[in-house]
Order: structure tokens, then C-alpha cells, then sequence
């Protein structure tokens, strides 16, 4: 616990908490609670996998996830199909793609050789690739110290990725890799006409769920059945699926709308604390060296939304 002190205070360090609270001013209440909530959510979601993982396969739990949103989300997918156009095809394509489908794979890909806590820690790498994605594919302007910001993110990240004795765990990448389709799909989200968050995120379910279906049906559903504690299981999974991908992407769609993509990235922050105390309570094994390395992360997230941030200030000021 100690240890865990040391890594709370740190993230909370003077220069990072003022910025955030900075970037905050203006907002509504609504805001922050959606942006706590989000927080807690996708930061339960990495136990939510583990825990399916314990009886069914990493491709099931990809597939359930995909699949059981889309049900939830069917009445809203049939209603917005006709605002599906030319204007918005694509983009709804793309998100379906990098943003809800094979991210869903993924992760439980990742988590079925790294700990939850550590695939949450890996997910603060989102604004780095938002920013990436952005300059390199959707003309977003950039300055020095935001190369800086992504170098120290890449540098935490390759921290975490090394282990004992200097061994790379490569299941990491598949986190990252996961991380680099949601920068994409971050960006994409903004040139979206004619959808609301959540008409956007039913869409984007329906459009990779033929994959999913074919996925799950060519899986062995019964030996899974046949593992203890499965029906629990499968709950695990409905609520990642229902809370985690449905309820909290409709959200976020929506806040970053009405405020920016910068404050939906605060999220970023206090997503690994959350995935870091329900590693420890279900005794996952963690180091002082990973929370040195997420600090690193975190550092270079503040620095590279550091240059937005004193925009807003200065505005203020005037």
C-alpha cells in the first residue's frame, strides 16, 4: 500500500492537479460527474475481462462484448439507420472498426497474459495516439512540447512493457495497439454529422457485429459453459458490455461534443488508479518500477494538453 500511496501522490503532483482544474473552469457539474463516472467505469472494465477470460475464450469475449451492446443497443441502431448517409458512412465505419470492434478483441487478447492492472496502466497511452492520429492523419497543428509529451509517454510505456530481468511482454502491444485505433477513432468522432453520442455508438456496433456473430459461432460455446462459475462470468461480461462499451461510449461521445476532447482526455488520469485498485484487491502482483513508468505516461499526457490549457488561461485572463 505503500507503494500505491507513493503512486497516487505523484499523479497528483502540484503542477498536473492545477492544470486540471484549470482546464475544468467553466465546465458544468454534469460534466465532471459523467467524467468521474467514465473513470470508474472503464476502469472496472479490465477486472470485467478478467474475469471472463476465466471461462470463456478471448475471441467469445470479444464477440459477447460486441454482440450483447448491440442488443442492448437495437431499438436506437433500427431508429438511426436512416441517418446513416454518405456524409457520415465513413466515419461511422471507421469508429465501428477502431473504436468499438477490434479494440474489443484486443484487450482480452492482451489480459489473457498481462493483469488488468497493467492493461489499464498501458490505456493512458489514448491521448498520446489521439495526438498522433491527429497530426499525422487529420492535419492537427503541433508544437515542440507536445513531441516531448508523446516521447515521455512512449518512453512510460516502455517501461511497463519490461518486466523482471529485462523481458519484453509482448501481449502489451496488443494494448497499445488498441490505443492507436482509439486515436483514431477519437479524431474520426469529431467529423461526425447528424448523430448524437448515442445513435453514434449503436451504429458503430451494428456496422462490426456481422463479424462478431461469425466469430461466436465458429467458437466452442459449451466447454465454456461447462467451466465453473460461468453464468457469473458471462455477468462480467453483460456488464462490461452494457455499462463499459454502451452507457460510458455514449457518454463520452457526448461530453467531448459539448466541452472537447481535451477534457475528455482528463479521463486518462485516473482510469489506471481505479484498474490499479482492483488488480490489488484480486492480489495481482505489482511493482514500484510500473508506477514509475505510468507516472512517466502521465507526465507526458499533461505536457502535451500543458499548451491548450494556458490558450484557455490566457482567454480567461483577458
Amino acid at each position: 500500500m505503500k507503494v500505491l500511496q507513493k503512486y497516487s501522490q505523484t499523479i497528483t503532483s502540484s503542477a498536473i492537479f492545477v492544470g486540471l482544474l484549470k482546464m475544468g473552469e467553466g465546465k458544468k457539474i454534469w460534466h465532471w460527474i459523467v467524467l468521474a463516472v467514465l473513470s470508474l467505469i472503464w476502469g472496472t472494465s479490465y477486472i470485467l475481462m478478467k474475469k471472463g477470460l476465466e471461462s470463456f475464450s478471448l475471441y467469445q469475449v470479444g464477440a459477447l462484448r460486441v454482440i450483447i451492446t448491440l442488443i442492448f443497443l437495437s431499438p436506437i441502431a433500427v431508429h438511426s439507420l436512416p441517418k446513416l448517409n454518405k456524409e457520415n458512412f465513413r466515419s461511422v465505419i471507421i469508429i465501428g472498426f477502431l473504436g468499438s470492434g477490434i479494440p474489443a478483441f484486443l484487450f482480452p487478447l492482451a489480459q489473457s497474459r498481462i493483469d488488468s492492472s497493467l492493461a489499464g496502466m498501458l490505456n493512458t497511452l489514448n491521448p498520446v495516439f489521439t495526438l498522433v492520429t491527429g497530426i499525422l492523419f487529420y492535419r492537427r497543428k503541433v508544437i515542440r512540447s507536445q513531441i516531448a509529451g508523446v516521447t515521455l509517454g512512449l518512453i512510460g510505456a516502455i517501461g511497463l512493457l519490461y518486466s523482471g530481468s529485462f523481458t519484453f511482454n509482448f501481449y502489451g502491444l496488443f494494448v497499445v495497439l488498441a490505443t492507436i485505433m482509439n486515436g483514431f477513432s477519437s479524431n474520426e468522432v469529431s467529423r461526425v454529422k447528424g448523430l448524437n453520442g448515442l445513435q453514434l455508438t449503436a451504429l458503430s456496433f451494428l456496422v462490426f457485429s456481422p463479424f462478431a456473430i461469425i466469430i461466436l459461432l465458429n467458437s466452442d460455446f459449451h466447454a465454456a459453459m461447462e467451466t465453473e462459475n460461468w453464468l457469473r462470468n458471462l455477468g462480467c461480461i453483460a456488464i462490461l458490455s452494457i455499462i463499459g462499451s454502451a452507457l460510458a461510449n455514449a457518454l463520452f461521445y457526448k461530453l467531448i461534443r459539448e466541452t472537447s476532447p481535451l477534457f475528455g482526455a482528463i479521463s486518462a488520469y485516473f482510469i489506471p488508479i481505479v484498474a490499479t485498485l482492483w488488480g490489488l484487491a484480486d492480489n495481482e502482483h505489482l511493482t514500484s518500477s510500473m508506477f514509475v513508468s505510468v507516472t512517466i505516461i502521465l507526465v507526458g499526457v499533461y505536457i502535451i494538453n500543458r499548451q491548450e490549457i494556458l490558450k484557455k488561461i490566457r482567454k480567461q485572463d483577458k
